[in-house]
């Protein structure tokens, strides 16, 4: 989840992970941090292509960030990017 500003296109709040039922969170701080810069990182390349439709920045988070946890987890757990625009 996060917040875009609708003027500049920059990240203004977030991101931030909800997990429900994939990782208990407490035990899992350090994997949800990197999981959040990976976000940043697509987000980033998201900006460097000129990409600014929400379907095509969901899609770059969802599979980057779903890659990683895959690499790091062997699992796959279900990733619902949203988005608010402010």
């Amino acid at each position: 989840m996060l917040a875009i500003s609708q003027e500049s296109g920059q990240v203004v709040a977030g991101p931030d992970i909800v997990s429900r039922g994939f990782v208990y969170v407490r035990e899992a701080e350090e994997l949800l941090e990197e999981a959040k810069a990976q976000v940043r990182a697509a987000l980033e390349k998201c900006q460097e292509k000129g990409l600014n439709e929400w379907a095509s920045i969901k899609a770059q988070v969802r599979d980057i960030l779903g890659r990683f946890l895959y690499e790091r987890t062997r699992r796959r757990p279900m990733i619902l990017p949203i988005i608010m625009e402010v």
